[in-house]
């Protein structure tokens, strides 16, 4: 580490810092804080392997697969002095209320933070600029930017770098913005001031517990993810558990109730990123419509998307699940009988269960 200050020690290390958020303000970041690489994550670590042990993480073999990089950043980039937090705002503007499409059975819900483009690109490309506008300052640097894309404790590093606490529903808060924004991460040598982590304002409330449609939050801070509705749609493979997929509801992509019951979320701003806008009038739309989409029309509607990482078959499960629960009407057993011979077993698999839940 001292190898590393004495070759920047003739940089204003202050004024870099200042610079570093002010480029990442005009990138569209709306937070920039700096956290030390080297401070104590033992109590995260130990958290961390606690879940896995319990098997929380589900068929996620990759939250365990990466050991200690999750929690000791030098091993996964060596080197590393300092973890550079970004934040970016996702709410879409005029998006249709997530509570009107909810209780609207017809209606298919899909995660406010899928509306519109794949995060992880645009994230990582804003990065990848504030990293080039760094190295125009100072020169060659070592870093890695990440956003959700590596074993990176995202949130525990925000929360170090003072972007915000850890709710009880395990997710990043701000006093100033909520929880509807993405994370990011820059790794680097630079031996920038670090920030000061801020307290943890959620008190008494346990509003997000106690609404979890499955209760996946298991108490506070603990998420089963094999319950979780946000598993079950995006990371689950196979079959969905039978007695969960009444639960779900028509949440076919993400589940949001847990941030949209949160009393902090009063202060969430929409963005201003045009990437992140509602495309394809995905929030407002019939679970009907989009289980009668071709798998050409899934493609190329869905390019860009993060929604198309799951594929066309996990696609269509969830919709299955979504028109089992939905009010029974004479379109929703035609839409589900049409595919009541698809090629995909775990599709129909899906479509017969939903048709019983219509006595068909």
């Amino acid at each position: 580490m001292q190898e590393e200050i004495s070759t920047y020690s003739s940089l204003n290390i202050i004024s870099l810092k200042q610079s570093i958020k002010q480029w990442g303000s005009q990138l569209g970041f709306q937070d920039i804080r700096i956290a030390d690489a080297g401070a104590d994550m033992s109590s995260a670590e130990a958290g961390l392997f606690a879940w896995l042990n319990k098997g929380f993480h589900g068929d996620m073999d990759y939250m365990a697969k990466h050991g200690t990089k999750r929690t000791r950043p030098a091993e996964l980039v060596p080197g590393v002095l300092r973890i550079i937090s970004v934040r970016m705002n996702y709410t879409p503007p005029a998006a249709k209320e997530s509570w009107d499409i909810i209780h609207d059975g017809n209606k298919a819900f899909i995660s406010r933070y899928a509306l519109g483009r794949d995060y992880h690109k645009v994230l990582r490309a804003r990065l990848q600029k504030l990293a080039d506008h760094i190295s125009s300052e100072v020169g060659h640097f070592n870093y890695r930017v990440f956003s959700d894309s590596a074993p990176v404790m995202e949130v525990e590093w925000a929360k170090k770098s003072g972007l915000g606490w850890r709710g009880k529903h395990t997710l990043l808060l701000s006093r100033e913005a909520g929880s509807y924004f993405f994370l990011g991460e820059m790794y680097t040598d630079l031996p920038l001031p670090v920030d000061d982590p801020v307290g943890s304002y959620c008190g008494s409330c346990t509003q997000c517990i106690d609404i979890c449609p499955t209760q996946a939050i298991i108490g506070p801070y603990q998420v089963d993810a094999r319950r979780c509705i946000s598993y079950l749609t995006i990371e689950l493979k196979g079959g969905i558990p039978e007695g969960l997929r009444p639960l779900i509801g028509n949440r076919v992509y993400g589940c949001d109730d847990c941030q949209l019951i949160c009393p902090w979320n009063k202060f969430a701003k929409v963005t201003q990123e045009a990437d992140f806008a509602v495309r394809n009038g995905l929030d407002d739309v019939s679970l009907i419509e989009l289980f009668q989409w071709s798998k050409e029309e899934f493609e190329s509607k869905l390019a860009g998307s993060p929604i198309r990482r799951i594929g066309y078959e996990q696609w269509l499960r969830n919709l299955a699940v979504g028109l089992g629960n939905a009010s029974t009407s004479a379109a929703v057993i035609a839409a589900l009988q049409a595919r009541r011979d698809d090629p995909s077993p775990l599709v129909r698999e899906h479509v017969q269960w939903a048709l019983q839940q219509h006595d068909k």
